[in-house]
């Protein structure tokens, strides 16, 4: 019976580990003060130490113990450092200092407090922290992988979308000013040229003015029926002094528009340019690498450019990257201001074209809308179930007005391709240029706004590229340190289970708890 008593394993918790030896006085309670002693001593006994590479990986990336103490003593004893005096006792300096060590670790047992509290502190605390810090690193390197291609993906729709207003305005982007300013001299071509296809609308506005006539049973007048449309048939893009007066001018004083080109520089769409962009936050002008960075992208909203009447070339919402640009009043300033003119003499507005005035030009594109209303009207009239044509309010009709859909089509189709020219995002911003030669300065800022926002996705990309490198030479770094921390906690396990063994007849010990799953 006592022979299975001495064989019963005993089994210790490691967290209560120290408490137990204490209780059972194989150490003092007051064991720390002679550890601090051995830690001075330890530290200077480490200074002088004889190169060896068996001592230097016995001492790399750990925490020095009393076992590893012995092992020292046990390597220097086969240096120059372990050989005796006539005496039996060491010669050398470095003997005597580590023997030292050893026998205060050895007095009241203290090497068992320390050991105990060294592998407590390890599985409680040190290998839990380089564990959770490596899963902080893996985290941080999928997320960065995500925000990159998030940044790679902006940047490219940021850098088509300006590609995509720069083709819709028909310039190549390079230099806006320049390029706009050239396009503003073709605008009175393009001018001449919708007043020249309104020639092709002759048939369209005879049907409109006849229906009309028809159903009101009575001749209307030239001057009723879409008389801005039908004085440029017959007089062309002519000036609006002639539209006011009746006649034209003698003299025409126009005023030039003038668009400041100087000291413009190219725009440049570089990949990965280097910018510095300063502290996103405006507090200084440096970008600290090293601190975590959010770059939320959520609040971006690309808008792809649009054809409608009226759309700029460039839609852009920021919610989270910078301040909002405030481009001033974005009302059209006409520079073109009418005054008082001489008999016979146009200047200011009536010194403009018709279709180069915004009032006149505004009159022109009403009549070509109410006719297309009015041909598409007809053209529902004359597809549905019930032909109207067929009806007995037409059949005595005259033969003006009783056409077919195709050609009604036609009429419009032809209607729709001017109208389509004239309201083009092209000749839109052309005309609000030439109507405020200070609009090409904010469309200019508007387009550059894209490119910069494109330049800030990379810039961001390479920030977060830079910070998964760093995670990731973190991550190699720590590994190794937690493989040595195990590793050593491990032996510390097996050595401390065989010191306890030894004072208990060699019966088996078992430190028990989470450092067995380290």
């Amino acid at each position: 019976m006592q022979q299975d008593v001495e064989n019963l394993p005993i089994d210790i918790h490691f967290n209560k580990l120290l408490d137990w030896l204490i209780d059972r006085r194989h150490c003092k309670q007051q064991w720390q003060a002679a550890s601090l002693i051995v830690r001075e001593k330890i530290n200077a006994a480490l200074k002088d130490m004889p190169e060896n590479e068996e001592l230097a990986k016995l001492l790399e990336g750990t925490y020095i113990n009393y076992f590893h103490c012995e092992k020292i003593v046990e390597i220097l004893k086969g240096t120059s450092a372990g050989e005796k005096n006539i005496f039996g006792q060491y010669s050398s300096q470095k003997m005597k200092d580590w023997n030292d060590i050893i026998r205060i670790y050895e007095k009241d047992c203290m090497f068992l407090a320390e050991t105990a509290q060294m592998i407590m502190r390890n599985v409680t605390y040190e290998i839990p922290a380089l564990k959770k810090q490596i899963a902080k690193c893996q985290q941080v390197q999928k997320e960065c992988d995500k925000k990159e291609a998030d940044y790679v993906s902006k940047a490219a729709e940021l850098k088509k979308k300006y590609s995509n207003s720069c083709k819709e305005l028909g310039i190549k982007g390079d230099k806006i000013k320049s390029e706009l300013a050239a396009l503003v001299q073709d605008l009175p071509k393009v001018f001449d040229d919708v007043a020249t296809r309104t020639q092709q609308l002759t048939v369209a506005l005879k049907y409109y003015q006849d229906f009309r006539s028809f159903l009101l049973n009575s001749d209307v007048q030239d001057s009723d029926c879409l008389p801005m449309l039908r004085f440029i048939q017959q007089k062309g893009n002519t000036v609006t002094y002639e539209w006011k007066h009746g006649c034209k001018p003698v003299h025409i004083q126009e005023a030039s528009v003038v668009i400041d080109t100087k000291d413009e520089d190219d725009v440049v769409v570089e990949d990965g340019a280097d910018i510095d962009w300063g502290d996103l936050n405006g507090n200084t002008n440096e970008v600290n690498v090293d601190a975590e960075i959010d770059f939320d992208i959520s609040g971006i909203t690309i808008e792809s450019g649009g054809t409608d009447e009226g759309k700029g070339a460039i839609d852009i919402e920021v919610e989270q990257l910078g301040e909002e640009i405030d481009w001033g009043d974005t009302e059209v300033e006409s520079t073109q201001k009418s005054s008082v003119s001489d008999e016979g003499t146009a200047t200011g507005e009536e010194a403009l074209t018709i279709l180069d005035n915004p009032a006149t030009r505004n009159l022109f594109l009403d009549d070509l809308v109410e006719l297309e209303a009015f041909l598409n009207q007809r053209l529902v009239d004359l597809s549905g179930e019930g032909n109207i044509l067929a009806s007995s309010q037409f059949q005595n009709a005259p033969a003006s007005i009783q056409i077919e859909a195709k050609q009604v089509e036609t009429m419009a189709t032809d209607l729709r391709n001017i109208i389509a020219q004239l309201t083009s995002v092209q000749n839109q911003h052309l005309m609000l240029i030439r109507d405020s030669p200070r609009y090409v300065e904010r469309l200019k800022d508007t387009l550059k706004s894209t490119l910069t926002l494109a330049d800030k996705m990379i810039f961001y990309q390479k920030e977060t590229i830079s910070r998964r490198h760093d995670m990731e030479k973190e991550e190699r770094e720590l590994l190794p340190k937690l493989e040595v921390l195990v590793k050593r906690t491990k032996e510390m396990q097996k050595q401390m289970e065989g010191e306890i063994s030894k004072r208990y007849k060699n019966r088996p010990v078992n430190i028990m708890g989470e450092i067995n799953i380290i």
